[in-house]
């Protein structure tokens, strides 16, 4: 009995064994996922993605006179226009608050001084080239043809070098005058004239049988008038006239005290030399355009004393100063910049054509500012309640249904010729006396 006891108790002590070894294992945990080593910490950033801005390159379509009586003239204006745009292309373009960068292209071609002609290239600027901006020829009798085909496309175009107030009051919404209006072109001389004098009483006008010319000395005639002057001799001239013998005979047969008129550079320079050489007797004598170009000092002693009205001159100065005094902003270069800039890349001092073509620019890149937009009715908006000073001057347009586009803020600088200290003749400017930088020479003779 033992024996078998025995064996019961080794057979039970296997079966322990056995029985946990064939149970199932108990569950573990899942080992941890793997976890990636981070970066050590470093100096340098990673670089940000630079999205280039968009670009958008407006096109500038305008005619100039290469050929014709405009020649010299037109060339000072277009010049300065161009530079105006390599001003703004060299300087990467004009920024917009969304990125964008505005430059300009230009389309040109040559108008030979002649109204078909520029009938025919601003059809095909505005169609054919679809020009976005436009630029007036030089003259207000191609201005007025131009215009015209200007409004017919829905064009937006600044008027310079044309002094015309007919132009602005022919019903159009997108053409904008950059010169002083005609009607206020020679007034200045005028008041001048009474205030130097007030016992002066007649005036002779001979002048060009142009639009420009006309309109200017009728308005002038019709203030003169309204000041209680006599008008003694009122007579116009052909243009291309190199002969004044016949009309000066007529001014020394009316004894005026004063002669005002003229035209155009030719036959200004024309007029001027030959009322010298003849001697005629006379205390004061303003004519149109060519006193202000640099080459009427050619004449010599005939040159002495003659005034002329100008649009702009390098005297002049335009500051932010003076215009924060006035209450207004001031846009663009200073004057002494824009001469310094136009001397080096022409050769030449600017004129006033020259100014008013940097000046159309300018006034274009500041409704394009304002307007924060290439739009063309967001960009005629600005344009409409500009209220600038500039180193032009003061600029402002008639927002009426009568005058749109008219330039109101704008005045003229009446400049003389006389001897510096050293005997050498220059310009100077006379009226008005704020702006004067020295006495008028009077009475001439």
């Amino acid at each position: 009995m033992k024996r078998s006891g025995f064996k019961f108790l080794i057979l039970m002590t296997l079966f322990a064994l056995i029985i946990p070894a064939c149970a199932p294992a108990a569950p573990t945990e899942a080992p941890p996922e793997p976890v990636e080593p981070t970066a050590a910490p470093s100096d340098v950033s990673e670089e940000p993605v630079v999205v280039p801005p968009e670009e958008v390159t407006l096109t500038i379509g305008y005619t100039s006179s290469i050929t014709g009586k405009y020649e010299v003239s037109s060339a000072a204006q277009v010049n300065a226009l161009n530079l105006w745009m390599d001003d703004i292309n060299g300087a990467g373009g004009i920024e917009l608050s969304d990125g964008t960068l505005v430059t300009f292209a230009s389309v040109t071609y040559d108008d030979e001084s002649t109204s078909e002609r520029v009938q025919e290239l601003y059809t095909r600027l505005a169609t054919e080239d679809d020009a976005d901006f436009l630029i007036s020829p030089y003259s207000s009798g191609l201005t007025a043809a131009s215009a015209v085909i200007s409004e017919q496309y829905g064009k937006l175009m600044i008027t310079t070098g044309a002094a015309s107030d007919a132009t602005y009051k022919e019903g159009y919404t997108g053409v904008f005058q950059a010169y002083t209006p005609a009607s206020r072109y020679l007034t200045g001389a005028v008041d001048l004239l009474q205030h130097l004098d007030p016992t002066v009483s007649k005036i002779a006008f001979v002048y060009e049988n142009d639009k420009f010319s006309t309109s200017v000395v009728t308005a002038a005639k019709d203030y003169a008038e309204a000041l209680g002057y006599e008008i003694v001799l009122f007579e116009g001239y052909d243009s291309g006239t190199s002969d004044f013998g016949p009309f000066i005979n007529k001014i020394e047969g009316q004894s005026p005290d004063a002669i005002l008129g003229g035209g155009h550079r030719v036959d200004g320079k024309a007029f001027a030399q030959q009322l010298y050489e003849k001697g005629t007797d006379v205390k004061y004598f303003a004519v149109l355009v060519a006193p202000p170009e640099p080459e009427f000092a050619e004449l010599g002693d005939a040159a002495v004393g003659v005034i002329g009205p100008s649009q702009w001159e390098p005297l002049a100065d335009f500051t932010p100063d003076s215009a924060a005094e006035a209450g207004y902003e001031f846009f663009g270069p200073l004057g002494a910049d824009f001469t310094s800039a136009f001397t080096s890349a022409f050769g030449s001092e600017p004129s006033y054509h020259a100014a008013g073509g940097y000046a159309a620019g300018l006034m274009l890149e500041k409704a394009i500012r304002d307007a924060d937009s290439v739009d063309l009715e967001a960009v005629k908006a600005a344009l409409e309640g500009m209220d600038v000073i500039t180193f032009y001057g003061h600029i402002k347009f008639d927002t009426t249904a009568e005058a749109h586009g008219l330039q109101i803020g704008h005045s003229m600088v009446y400049i003389q010729w006389q001897r510096d200290g050293a005997g050498d003749l220059a310009k100077q400017v006379v009226w008005p006396l704020e702006g004067a930088t020295a006495e008028t020479i009077y009475p001439l003779r």
